[in-house]
């Protein structure tokens, strides 16, 4: 069956085409809520924007719902935690109004050191007061920016250009970093002293939450211009005011409130401060950037894969483009884990071994967790619910890194302990082919293999003898069968064997068993390692 992408509200035609050709695209008025509930119900994914409201009756009205996309920044009508609990993946474009957003508080600057804004209203009201309306020149004055994330970088790169000497606040940021931006760090109580002009850049936390207020406000330089278009509330806006209004503050510039929408406030009287309605992310380039960021994310979701932008899931970030092979030989090697093990482990350790170590590995002990539990559980098994699975259990997954390398460029091995003492070890490792990458299996429980790591997996553990393979065949074959690949491991001859088999097809657990009976083995389990549709 096709999947079903809802899309809820306008979305750009270069995202649509990322996904008309692999998917059914429907659309809906995301703020029609029972026409939204009644499509839900066939959706495997959802992309919103910021109207339409995904609670938990939205997402509880959604069984196949695997991955819900909001098309721009902010998360505030999607509920989070809902989601998660259900293992539904939710994704947004973190990226997409960045520039829009540094060139927004760029704007405000030069409005409010021109006095742009206010002037532009007098002409219009017949008024013509040039001298009323004389501005300060940027060139050579001081800017401090406070935040030097990915927004406030943007905005020092665009302000060194008027010839402005640029100084900023940020304790996460290494002052080698902002050498290298042109930037000098200072502490804030510096930066409000020297700053001519001030532009703030900062998510908003209970860190950040009032990080401006009345004291800090005190202490700025007689004159100062200040600018905020991250996020509302980081300014005590009360204390603004009165600070513009004794003359401190000579102005200032704001996209964003502590509530919004914001259509009153004390801001609003003074001329000298230019007020706009959150248009930070307001561009034809933002939305268009946002829309198709989460198409491609949707894509991505619903073909089983990794996706980077995901907020709900704990190894989020950018994967590497070296460890993204290793994913599914990681979620494989789980798999192949719980059926060797024939139930959950108590505890369990995900060990990497190579130079890929070099990387951030941490989301292939996800992947492990992910396959650990995909036949465990009736439930849908994501890299989002995966983690609480593993928690609700009380199983621990850890993972461990190696760099000494081995006969193998790259070695995952998913290990642990049963709750009956026994221990149970896997390998594999991905093998470059060509334009392929082959994911093979290397160890099962102490026995060596080189098998493929696809299709359905069969193991049956059994005394070393003649004939026991030709019995196998002959079960599986009366039951219609067909066996592709075929490899018996031994530590030496008439010791304990492990065969393991690769079929075409399912195989039922009481034809399994029947197998099994038939040469007396002593565990036998099937792993389905077939990729994901």
């Amino acid at each position: 069956m096709t999947p079903v992408v809802l899309i809820a509200e306008e979305l750009a035609p270069a995202a649509l085409d990322v996904l008309a050709h692999d998917f059914d695209v429907r659309h809906v008025d995301g703020t029609d809520r029972p026409a939204l509930l009644s499509a839900l119900a066939e959706a495997d994914a959802l992309i919103v924007r910021s109207a339409t409201q995904v609670d938990a009756e939205a997402i509880a009205a959604a069984p196949r719902l695997k991955v819900i996309a909001r098309a721009g920044v902010g998360l505030d009508n999607v509920e989070v935690a809902a989601a998660t609990a259900r293992g539904v993946m939710v994704v947004n474009a973190p990226t997409s109004n960045i520039v829009s957003a540094a060139e927004q508080a760029v704007a405000l600057l030069l409005a409010v050191a021109r006095n742009t804004a206010s002037a532009s209203a007098a002409l219009k009201a017949g008024e013509w007061k040039r001298s009323k309306y004389t501005g300060v020149e940027i060139q050579g004055k001081t800017v401090g920016v406070v935040g030097l994330g990915r927004i406030g970088v943007l905005f020092a790169q665009r302000m060194a250009a008027f010839g402005t000497r640029l100084i900023a606040y940020d304790p996460y940021v290494q002052p080698a970093r902002a050498a290298q931006l042109g930037v000098r760090l200072v502490g804030l109580e510096e930066l409000l002293r020297e700053s001519d002009f001030i532009s703030i850049h900062l998510p908003k936390t209970p860190e950040t939450v009032g990080l401006i207020g009345e004291k800090e406000l005190a202490l700025v330089k007689p004159g100062v211009r200040i600018i905020n278009a991250a996020r509302g509330g980081l300014i005590d806006e009360q204390a603004l005011a009165n600070a513009i209004a004794e003359g401190r503050v000579a102005g200032a510039g704001l996209d964003v409130y502590a509530k919004e929408p914001c259509t009153a406030s004390p801001l609003f009287a003074f001329d000298n401060v230019v007020a706009t309605p959150h248009l930070g992310a307001s561009t034809v380039e933002a939305q268009d950037k946002a829309g198709l960021a989460v198409a491609r994310s949707v894509k991505l979701a619903l073909q089983g894969e990794f996706v980077p932008d995901a907020v709900n899931v704990q190894a989020g970030g950018v994967v590497a483009e070296d460890v993204r092979p290793l994913l599914p030989l990681a979620e494989k090697l789980g798999k192949v884990f719980t059926a060797v093990a024939g139930g959950v482990a108590a505890s369990v350790t995900v060990e990497v071994r190579g130079e890929i170590v070099a990387n951030d590995v941490s989301v292939l002990k996800l992947a492990a967790t992910k396959g650990i539990f995909a036949s465990v559980v009736e439930e849908q098994v994501t890299y989002v619910n995966a983690p609480l699975l593993a928690a609700d259990r009380g199983v621990t997954v850890e993972l461990t890194t190696h760099a000494e390398t081995t006969e193998h460029t790259n070695l995952v091995t998913v290990h642990g302990a049963l709750p009956d003492g026994r221990t149970v070890r896997v390998s594999g490792t991905v093998v470059h082919s060509g334009t392929r990458d082959a994911i093979r299996l290397t160890e099962v429980d102490g026995f060596d293999l080189e098998l493929g790591a696809d299709g359905i997996l069969l193991f049956f553990r059994y005394a070393d003898r003649p004939g026991v393979v030709g019995t196998v065949g002959s079960i599986l074959g009366e039951a219609g069968v067909n066996i592709a690949a075929m490899q018996v491991a031994r530590r030496e001859a008439g010791g304990e064997a492990l065969m393991t088999l690769t079929v075409d097809s399912a195989v039922a657990a009481d034809l399994l068993g029947s197998a099994a009976d038939a040469i007396g083995a002593v565990a036998a389990s099937a792993a389905d390692l077939r990729d994901e549709v």
